[in-house]
């Protein structure tokens, strides 16, 4: 099986598409994709679908949609193999090995006590591709090898298309997840570009991080980045210009005024002191340029 939640959802079996169209079976296997391998409790299910205001038939009518997401991966069974799907034998299943006989709807999605498991088989997941790859990139950062950090996070963050779930019509579970990645998404592109900084490549990021800067208004730590691209660019200005937008919008949005580190940041690109290589994101003391608004 191979599944994509990092834009668009797609989730396939033996290349067949096993995505529904009808939006509450959608949103069952949404959130099954996403913890594929895992139980996922009936009640969370029933809250993803219905906000905490459940109908008294709220478990019968999730049996109905995994009945309808079990029919279209018995089509995709029988696609690779005119042998399997729902009328195999019907045997026991588990979230373990694959069964030795042919493998049926039920052994994809599993009904477990208390919920239900999507048996990926061993497939792909971007998810876990993305977190194989960023955490490696942070190994990488930690060990000083920015080329490969560059590289490695680059490279996760290529999986995704667009926002997780981005054709998914989320409820309570869904858009705590949806959070969830885009944070995750947000660390590891942030310590990508603090890669690039150190390798000398801040000409290259300007576009990008003037895009960046206009879209995450109170991220401290990529305005923190910008006004270090601009600063080692020449654009001195511009630079303590972009400081005093993100001081205005902290101020009049939240109530606070910038971190100490980017207060730095900013008094050394006001002196025209040393433009402190090597910490666009960190100042000395280790204390990260980072607030999320």
């Amino acid at each position: 099986m191979d599944i994509a939640v990092l834009g668009a959802l797609s989730v396939r079996e033996n290349g067949i598409s096993i995505t529904p169209t009808a939006p509450k079976p959608r949103q069952v296997l949404a959130l099954l994709a996403l913890h594929a391998d895992q139980v996922v409790p009936v009640s969370a299910l029933i809250e993803e679908l219905w906000a905490g205001e459940p109908p008294r038939s709220a478990r019968t009518t999730l049996q109905t949609y995994v009945l309808q997401l079990r029919s279209l991966i018995s089509t995709a069974l029988e696609h690779g193999d005119p042998g399997a799907g729902a009328d195999a034998e019907d045997a026991p299943a588990g979230p373990g090995t694959v069964p030795a006989r042919r493998r049926t709807a039920k052994d994809v999605l599993v009904t477990l006590p208390g919920g239900y498991l999507l048996n990926s088989g061993g497939g792909t997941s971007d998810v876990r591709e993305f977190d194989r790859l960023a955490g490696m990139g942070y190994r990488a950062m930690d060990a000083g090898d920015f080329p490969g950090a560059a590289r490695l996070l680059r490279e996760a963050l290529s999986l995704w298309s667009g926002p997780a779930f981005a054709d998914v019509q989320g409820g309570i579970q869904l858009d705590m997840e949806t959070r969830r990645l885009e944070e995750i998404r947000l660390c590891a592109l942030d310590q990508r570009i603090e890669a690039d900084l150190r390798l000398g490549r801040h000409r290259e990021l300007l576009a990008e991080l003037t895009v960046l800067a206009s879209r995450y208004l109170t991220h401290e730590s990529l305005h923190g980045q910008f006004m270090l691209a601009l600063h080692r660019s020449g654009r001195r200005g511009e630079a303590l210009d972009a400081y005093q937008r993100l001081r205005g919008t902290l101020v009049r949005e939240l109530g606070l005024e910038p971190s100490a580190a980017l207060r730095r940041l900013q008094r050394s690109i006001l002196m025209a002191g040393p433009e402190i290589p090597g910490e666009p994101a960190e100042t000395r003391g280790g204390e990260r340029l980072a607030r999320v608004g």
